[in-house]
C-alpha cells in the first residue's frame, strides 16, 4: 500500500501559527516523519515551531526547489512508495501554488498515490478576497520580468487582457524590488485601473489598499522589504 502525500501550508508571517493554521495541520505533522520542502532550513524551523515532535532530529527533510529536476522526484518521494506518508512544505503559504512542489504532486498522481491538501493561508487567495476586484475571473502571473522595460510591456499587455476579459491580474515580486515595481505600475497603468497592494498578509502590520491608480498617484508610496501581492483590474 502506498503512502499519502499531505500538502501542508506554512506561515506567511512569523509567529502567526495560532491565528492562521488549522488544527488539522498540527495533527497531521505530528504523525509524519518525512518531509519534502522548498528550503530545508525553513522547513525544519517551521515544523519545530509547532512543538508536536519531541525532537526535530528524528525527522527527515529533503529539498525540492526550482533547480530540482523531474528525474529527482522518485527519489525524493521514495517513502511514499514504501507505504509511508509524507508532507510537502512550501517556503511560504500553500505548496504547489507558485511553488515548485507541483512536480511532486504531479508525480504522486501519476503513481496512483493519494494527495491530501490541507487548509491554510494563501497570499493569492487572501489578497483576492480583500481586494474588492473581480473574484469570478482572475489570473495569477507569478513574477514579472526583472528588466523594467520588459516589465512595463508585460503590464500593458496584462492591462489590455484585464479590460477585454474583466479579469483581475495577480502577481508577486521580490521584496527588495517592491518600490521599483510600484513606480512601474503607476507609470504604466491607466488612471482608471484599480490597483490593490496586499502587504505583509497575516502579520500584525498587514495593510491592504485597493484604489484607482489616479488615487495612488496622489501619495508617496514607499514599501519596506516585505512580501507584497499585487492585483489590478482595468475598468
Amino acid at each position: 500500500m502506498k503512502g499519502k502525500l499531505y500538502l501542508i501550508p506554512t506561515l506567511l508571517a512569523d509567529s502567526t501559527q495560532e491565528s492562521v493554521l488549522s488544527p488539522a495541520i498540527k495533527s497531521t505533522i505530528r504523525e509524519l516523519t518525512h518531509f519534502v520542502c522548498e528550503n530545508v532550513r525553513s522547513g525544519r524551523r517551521f515544523v519545530s515551531s509547532l512543538h508536536v515532535h519531541p525532537s526535530i532530529e528524528t525527522l527527515s527533510f529533503d529539498q525540492l526547489d526550482k533547480d530540482t529536476l523531474v528525474g529527482d522526484i522518485p527519489k525524493l518521494l521514495k517513502h511514499l512508495a514504501e507505504g509511508k506518508d509524507m508532507g510537502l512544505l512550501s517556503e511560504a503559504g500553500c505548496p504547489a501554488i507558485a511553488d515548485p512542489g507541483a512536480m511532486a504532486v504531479e508525480y504522486a498522481h501519476q503513481q496512483g498515490m493519494k494527495v491530501v491538501p490541507l487548509v491554510g493561508p494563501s497570499s493569492i487567495v487572501l489578497a483576492l478576497m480583500a481586494s474588492g476586484l473581480n473574484g469570478q475571473r482572475f489570473a495569477f502571473h507569478g513574477y514579472l520580468p526583472v528588466d523594467s522595460k520588459e516589465a512595463g510591456e508585460t503590464i500593458r499587455s496584462m492591462e489590455r487582457e484585464s479590460k477585454e476579459k474583466n479579469q483581475t491580474q495577480i502577481f508577486i515580486e521580490t521584496p527588495y524590488r517592491n518600490n521599483q515595481m510600484v513606480s512601474n505600475l503607476l507609470r504604466t497603468l491607466h488612471d482608471g485601473t484599480h490597483l490593490c497592494l496586499a502587504i505583509n498578509l497575516t502579520a500584525p502590520d498587514e495593510m491592504i489598499i485597493s484604489q484607482p491608480v489616479s488615487e495612488w498617484k496622489k501619495q508617496a508610496v514607499k514599501l519596506e522589504k516585505v512580501p507584497v501581492t499585487y492585483l489590478f483590474l482595468a475598468k
